[in-house]
């Protein structure tokens, strides 16, 4: 690990716990200190503007801390306050990581609901193009936006919500309502997709 030596737009964490809210999550990861001491920890919540972690080593309230976790990668920013065995810290990350974060995260909190627990062989992915056409059983069409999609499930961010267990078409691809999100639903296809296709199903119209 090594620090570079540029400026992150760090959001104060006041406004953090106001933009964002946060999930529980267990991910194991490393993080380094200013010291450049490296330790292993375990990540109890997150948002797309910080998390909380416990951990060996801790720093003081203002240090910069780098962390390489477990399904979601590199994220850097400062200790904010000292918890039991560990520390918060904000995550200093552009509008387009938060949104990726965010999606990352949407997944990590639903992953048990889809049935795609610790099977790795459906990684999530956020889609070049996010809006698709999504039609109820009733034949209602609606526009919505795809938060983040694997070859068996999607998050979808919509305004109104299908009822739980109804069938519905996501493009092309039938799915089932699972569960209901902050800001949508989750669906389960009935079938599993082809990685090469996967796009273009859900989004054709």
């Amino acid at each position: 690990m090594s620090f570079a030596q540029k400026k992150t737009s760090v959001i104060p964490v006041a406004e953090e716990r106001r933009r964002f809210q946060r999930v529980k999550v267990h991910l194991l990861g490393r993080y380094m200190l200013p010291d450049r001491r490296e330790f292993p920890c375990q990540i109890i919540n997150m948002s797309p503007g910080g998390l909380a972690l416990l951990a060996p080593g801790i720093g003081n309230v203002g240090d910069r801390v780098i962390a390489y976790l477990d399904h979601i990668g590199r994220v850097e920013g400062r200790i904010t306050r000292i918890i039991d065995n560990g520390f918060a810290m904000t995550i200093g990350a552009t509008a387009r990581k938060r949104d990726k974060l965010a999606a990352q995260l949407t997944w990590l909190a639903n992953r048990d609901i889809l049935n795609l627990p610790e099977d790795r062989r459906h990684d999530r992915i956020v889609p070049r193009n996010p809006i698709a056409l999504l039609t109820q059983e009733d034949g209602t069409r609606m526009t919505c936006r795809i938060i983040d999609l694997s070859l068996s499930g999607a998050a979808i961010a919509a305004e109104n919500r299908p009822p739980l267990k109804s069938l519905v078409m996501l493009g092309k691809v039938q799915a089932r309502v699972v569960r209901n999100l902050e800001e949508g639903f989750a669906l389960e296809f009935v079938h599993e997709q082809a990685a090469e296709t996967l796009e273009e199903s859900v989004t054709a119209r």
